[in-house]
């Protein structure tokens, strides 16, 4: 199998934020139009991992994930775009990995560690959340990807795949690459109340959002705290608005904008519905291609459905390799 192969994916938990464009999508979108063979996954068992008492709307949410995909730049014709649960053999191979792995393994998982911390009002005291690693190993492995891109805070996830397989090949034979990391440089945008931008903090700009909405929530953000009144000189590089302008906004216009805000020729208020009106701008074409997709979305499915069709056709080749290495060749 070709090293070029890469797995990446989100959980449909609701549509996608502008965060998920800067952190993910438009790096994803880079890797395709670079080559790379890549299957671009909606991790529905991922989202049952921690929201398995809520799960009546999660067709409709891997529906706003696929068209975010594809208006976001993910080219069908070139990229392979799928739902996890609708190709069984992920949790084929996980079933198989989850007999090969030391539950210390999975105890020791920092990222376990500090959502076991984060979500206290969910009970997360299930085998589902303690393995889902294991799941993204198989995620990974039953397309033998060569490369995985994540940020910095994923590694753990990654080397704990690097040793299931090496486990796996040690036990039964040289049966799956040693996937590596293509480690990307993801800007950190903070939501609009200054901490991380999250759905249950109620502080995202979807990309489906209209530019009503977005100039309403850009109006509302937080921006220099130091700067009390409007003639006080600002602080650009502690202000959370001046990250989105060096987002959505040319360079030359943030240059500018750093210099008004510093000689205060420029007020909190204007700051934000100029950057309004540049996020508005920013989103137009991913919008226009959003609507056309939620006018038709029997496309959307036609696409998964194809997108299932390729995953399956790879992944059912490595569970045949898989289970002759285990000796579950019964023909």
């Amino acid at each position: 199998m070709n090293k070029k192969n890469i797995l990446s994916g989100m959980r449909p938990t609701g549509p996608l934020h502008i965060g998920h464009l800067f952190g993910a999508l438009k790096n994803w979108k880079k890797l395709q139009d670079e080559g790379y063979n890549c299957f671009y996954m909606i991790a529905d068992y991922h989202a049952m991992s921690t929201e398995y008492t809520s799960m009546e709307r999660i067709k409709e949410y891997a529906e706003e994930v696929a068209m975010d995909f594809i208006a976001g730049g993910l080219d069908p014709n070139r990229s392979t775009i799928f739902v996890q649960s609708m190709v069984p053999e992920h949790t084929e191979l996980h079933l198989i990995f989850s007999m090969i792995v030391p539950i210390p393994w999975l105890e020791r998982n920092p990222v376990y560690k500090e959502q076991k911390k984060q979500l206290i009002a969910k009970d997360l005291n299930t085998y589902g959340f303690l393995g889902y690693p294991v799941l993204q190993a198989a995620d990974i492995l039953i397309y033998k990807a060569g490369y995985v891109p994540i940020g910095m805070d994923q590694l753990p996830h990654l080397e704990l795949t690097r040793e299931i397989a090496q486990r796996f090949n040690y036990l039964y034979g040289e049966t799956f690459p040693i996937p590596e990391a293509l480690l990307t440089e993801t800007p950190k945008i903070p939501g609009t109340d200054n901490r991380k931008m999250s759905k249950s903090y109620n502080n995202c700009i979807y990309l489906k959002d209209s530019p009503d909405v977005i100039k309403d929530k850009v109006s509302k953000m937080f921006t220099d705290p130091k700067r009390i009144y409007r003639k006080d000189p600002g602080h650009p590089k502690t202000c959370p608005a001046f990250i989105y302008h060096k987002l959505f906004n040319s360079e030359d216009r943030v240059g500018e904008i750093e210099k008004e805000c510093k000689g205060a020729m420029i007020g909190c208020t204007d700051c934000k519905k100029e950057l309004g009106i540049a996020v508005v701008s920013y989103l137009e074409g991913i919008q226009s291609k959003r609507k056309e997709l939620e006018r038709n979305r029997r496309e959307v499915w036609d696409i998964l459905k194809k997108g299932e069709t390729k995953a399956r056709k790879i992944a059912m080749e490595t569970m045949k390799e898989v289970k002759s290495r285990i000796g579950m060749k019964y023909e």
